[in-house]
């Protein structure tokens, strides 16, 4: 996936995410309508702060993450669909 670098600097501990696809199909084979698809819960860190004074980020640009269902505020920057969060939203790293 070659990703472009965004204009956009996230400040302090806060991180942006590109979230992955949903599912298109469940493991039975089944279609899923767009109607019906789950808000996916993983995606890729796109840009990241420089963390808070006394707290370095433990997260990078490229780390695949799990994030809380209703985590970060979603934007739209140049024309990609992105959540902005804080790294505490983060719940683990893949």
């Amino acid at each position: 996936m070659a990703t472009k670098k965004l204009n956009v600097t996230p400040l302090h501990d806060r991180v942006i995410v590109k979230p992955a696809a949903a599912e298109e199909k469940t493991a039975g084979g089944i279609i899923i309508p767009d109607t019906a698809k789950e808000k996916p819960q993983r995606g890729t860190i796109v840009a990241a702060g420089n963390g808070k004074k006394d707290e370095p980020l433990t997260v990078k640009v490229g780390d695949t993450v799990l994030y809380g269902k209703y985590a970060g505020t979603e934007i739209s920057i140049e024309g990609q669909d992105l959540l902005i969060m804080r790294e505490s939203d983060i719940l683990a790293i893949v």
